[in-house]
């Protein structure tokens, strides 16, 4: 089976995320250290593997307060459990379009099954002679079925921190040079 083999540029992707706050107001981080692989089956592109790897302490909301809780063992436990990672199952749907990639996504140990819509945003040549692939993909995710269920009750009955997360990607892959066979 021929693959070709593709590598995530971190200075030109983000994986961000938004989460209500009391109940009222959205806020929305980031993870500035992310790092991940493309393999694409030449034949069968629907037979594409991701995997993609995040660093839990490189997570960035603007307030260092915030991120401080949200590093702690609260939530992220960046200490103990330094990444979270996406790794693919399957593609449904045609991937040079608007498809689905759905894998299984662990954090602090736990690893639950989670869909991404995705986009493909582009095929091309960059400046340098080498080849570059673009996506954009959101999702959702339950923060408490991954151990992340720190909350406040408020006084009117609501909380604190919403349970859903939504999640936005885009991701810009380069090609790797073909390998030579042994």
């Amino acid at each position: 089976m021929a693959t070709t083999k593709w590598q995530l540029d971190p200075a030109h992707s983000n994986v961000e995320f938004a989460v209500k706050h009391l109940m009222i107001a959205t806020v929305r981080g980031r993870f500035a250290a992310v790092n991940g692989t493309l393999e694409v089956d030449d034949k069968n592109p629907k037979n594409a593997k991701v995997d993609v790897t995040i660093e839990t302490g490189s997570i960035d909301t603007r307030q260092e307060q915030r991120d401080a809780h949200l590093r702690s063992s609260d939530f992220f436990d960046a200490d103990r459990f330094p990444t979270m990672h996406f790794v693919s199952k399957r593609v449904d749907g045609d991937p040079r379009g608007e498809f689905k990639v759905v894998g299984d996504l662990t954090i602090r140990d736990v690893t639950r099954e989670l869909t991404l819509n995705v986009t493909a945003e582009g095929l091309g040549k960059d400046p340098w002679g080498g080849y570059r692939a673009g996506f954009s993909a959101t999702g959702k995710i339950d923060r408490r079925e991954y151990g992340l269920t720190w909350n406040q009750t408020l006084e009117t009955g609501g909380i604190v921190v919403g349970d859903e997360i939504k999640l936005t990607v885009d991701a810009e892959f380069v090609q790797q040079a073909a390998q030579a066979a042994a």
